[in-house]
């Protein structure tokens, strides 16, 4: 699916989205790392301002998943940085799509990885490890479950029940 555009995603697959099968986000997130386009199945995991959980993952074998991560929206500290994106590439994550800010934004322009963020901070979070992994999420105006598959490029992000073929 690497040359189908979102797009066209949405254009073959009409009746899922009525169903709501198919979901876009809304347009808020900001396009960083080199991979402007990617794809994979969705792990979630919940925190707020605080990123414990999220190194955990990504500490993790990504085998082309994407890691979405809601931060609550915060625009007080930035939850994701540079280290722990390179170790993401590293282990083979696709892409992290974060609702909340990033830091060390010139390092993760640098990775062949897909990262989406609301805005860039200088602030870090803490590292309690407080959070929730695998639940549903609301971000965007999409609930966004794991196991579900997230498409992104740079028109958008869409997020399937099903993994899709056009």
């Amino acid at each position: 699916m690497a040359f189908v555009t979102t797009a066209e995603v949405c254009d073959a697959n009409q009746e899922l989205i009525r169903s709501g099968q198919l979901r876009a986000l809304q347009p808020m997130f900001q396009i960083y790392g080199r991979r402007q386009i990617f794809s994979g199945p969705v792990v979630t995991v919940k925190v707020f301002e605080d990123n414990g959980l999220i190194r955990q993952f990504i500490e993790e074998k990504g085998n082309g998943r994407v890691l979405v991560v809601d931060g609550g929206g915060s625009l007080r500290c930035a939850i994701l940085g540079g280290n722990p994106v390179v170790q993401a590439q590293n282990n083979g994550w696709a892409g992290i799509i974060v609702n909340g800010c990033i830091r060390d934004v010139d390092e993760i322009n640098g990775c062949d990885i897909g990262v989406r963020a609301l805005a860039s901070h200088p602030i870090k979070a803490s590292k309690k490890g407080l959070g929730e992994q695998r639940v549903p999420l609301n971000i965007a105006g999409t609930r966004i479950c794991d196991g579900e598959w997230l498409y992104a490029d740079t028109d958008g992000i869409l997020v399937s029940q099903i993994e899709l073929s056009v």
